[in-house]
């Protein structure tokens, strides 16, 4: 299996601190931006990247990550592009993997998408829709192309759930803070600290927590007892309120050295 997610989480650990991933839609606001706001994120402090795939139907998504994937989409965003971004972030030295709904893998093609991920530099897939009991295809070409398999597991779901969910994952576990969809609140849901807790009776995998954060404070809160904090919303509203010149990259940057700050003040 890939190893740029196992040795990024020891790195992390090794500095007693939670490692920071952020999350952009491939061709938001376009593709030219999308490869400059990668970078920003990165120069920021942003430790690994997920290369969202637009889709039509974002069941997961709030109105923010709708909105840009609703434009990616209107650019002409496919397959290619999400690629082409995923090998560009890669190249910028961060493990960098794909989040995407399960329709469009299986459009593509699973064994061909499995093998385009590995040709990208690519460590690994999120499949927030994907059960695991419809995986049989998507474990056997995850395996063969060694790329993290990361699931997605709900306050909602049952121990038993969670260990069967989290026995399948690879790379990491994605902890949704709370029931609904994606986007920065107020304050990041107490589910959160507790689906964490039951987690680790049930995986030795790093957990990284997601849907909500977009503060220092929060990162800096959720770095206290998960192993990642994921941020995506925060980063898009930024795109979405100055654009992708300089502004808003300057601000995509300050906002990462924000976050960086938070997760390394959280242990």
């Amino acid at each position: 299996m890939n190893q740029a997610l196992p040795q990024l989480f020891a790195k992390c650990k090794s500095e007693n601190r939670a490692a920071l991933i952020g999350y952009l839609p491939a061709g938001f606001p376009n593709q030219r931006s999308a490869k400059k706001i990668i970078k920003s994120m990165i120069s920021g402090g942003v430790d690994a990247v997920e290369i969202g795939y637009p889709y039509s139907d974002p069941v997961m998504d709030g109105p923010v990550i709708q909105a840009a994937s609703e434009q990616s989409l209107a650019n002409g965003t496919g397959a290619e592009d999400v690629f082409e971004l995923l090998a560009h972030s890669a190249q910028l030295g961060a493990p960098s993997l794909v989040m995407s709904y399960w329709s469009p893998i299986e459009k593509y093609g699973v064994a061909k998408f499995a093998a385009a991920i590995t040709s990208a530099g690519g460590c690994g897939v999120i499949t927030p829709d994907l059960t695991i009991e419809e995986s049989a295809t998507w474990r056997d070409e995850s395996t063969r192309n060694e790329i993290d398999r990361v699931y997605v597991v709900a306050p909602s779901s049952s121990d038993a759930r969670l260990k069967l969910v989290s026995a399948q994952c690879s790379g990491f576990v994605y902890a949704a803070s709370l029931m609904g969809v994606t986007g920065t609140r107020e304050s990041v849901s107490g589910n959160a600290s507790g689906l964490v807790a039951k987690l680790r009776t049930t995986t030795q995998l790093p957990i990284a927590v997601g849907l909500g954060v977009s503060t220092k404070e929060q990162a800096r809160e959720v770095a206290s007892y998960a192993d990642g904090v994921i941020v995506g919303s925060a980063f898009i509203k930024i795109i979405q309120q100055y654009g992708g010149g300089r502004k808003g990259l300057r601000k995509v940057k300050e906002l990462a050295q924000s976050l960086s700050e938070g997760v390394r003040n959280g242990k």
